[in-house]
């Protein structure tokens, strides 16, 4: 989990130092353009190696959220992981979820309620991905929250967006990215590591999320190969 502030002010969330954006490693006939590699929505869309078997991750867009989010997830999956991704038709938010007295959107109440909506049955693992501030009972925020070896993640672009004009906009996509990935992996049970520059460690905030490369430890790579195999998954790219 990423996380903000804790009540007990245990943790303090500061801005970080930029990072150069990763560009991805992606087929020649996808690679991003010269001006950046968010730049272009058509260069994040990923071929599937076999059209006919269905993606191991389902993408969920929640209410009002640009469509490029879910691509930047997509394409980080199959990019780092070799993981397809569906991008799915958006659901509402979940009414039940605000928080009104914080006017904040509960994390874990939004995870329970999209377990009893569509998809559960078609994909073994799920992300949503949304633009609204959301929050856990001891954090005043979090940008991404999930169960652990469950199956639904979720993941805000909220408090991602730079905050000067001089960070481009890249950097809200390659914040989203490390949370995606990050979730994803407690997804598959992975938990926070310890590991020097690995994006299972945990994060109280964009400075500690900014300093984190794009990057899983060896341990954690090998720990997502044992998992897919004993999973049936077989990523397209390792």
């Amino acid at each position: 989990m990423f996380a903000g502030r804790m009540k007990i002010d245990l943790l303090f969330a500061r801005h970080g130092s930029l990072l150069r954006p990763a560009i991805l490693d992606l087929e020649p006939s996808t690679k991003p353009s010269e001006n950046g590699p968010f730049t272009s929505p058509s260069s994040l869309i990923m071929r599937r190696a076999d059209p006919h078997k269905k993606a191991a991750i389902g993408i969920v867009p929640i209410g009002d959220v640009t469509d490029m989010a879910a691509k930047v997830i997509s394409a980080h999956l199959w990019g780092y992981l070799g993981l397809d991704a569906d991008i799915l038709p958006p659901v509402p938010l979940p009414s039940r979820a605000l928080d009104r007295q914080r006017l904040q959107v509960d994390a874990g109440k939004t995870i329970a309620a999209l377990e009893t909506g569509p998809h559960g049955d078609d994909y073994p693992k799920l992300v949503g991905v949304m633009d609204a501030d959301i929050c856990m009972p001891i954090f005043t925020h979090v940008l991404g929250e999930a169960q652990q070896g469950g199956q639904w993640a979720l993941v805000s672009l909220f408090r991602l967006h730079p905050r000067t004009a001089e960070r481009p906009p890249a950097m809200l996509y390659e914040r989203l990215a490390k949370i995606a990935l990050h979730e994803i992996g407690h997804l598959f049970n992975l938990r926070h590591c310890e590991g020097p520059g690995c994006l299972m460690q945990f994060s109280g905030g964009l400075a500690e999320l900014d300093r984190l490369p794009l990057h899983f430890c060896r341990y954690c790579r090998t720990y997502f190969e044992e998992t897919f195999n004993a999973c049936g998954l077989r990523p397209s790219r390792t």
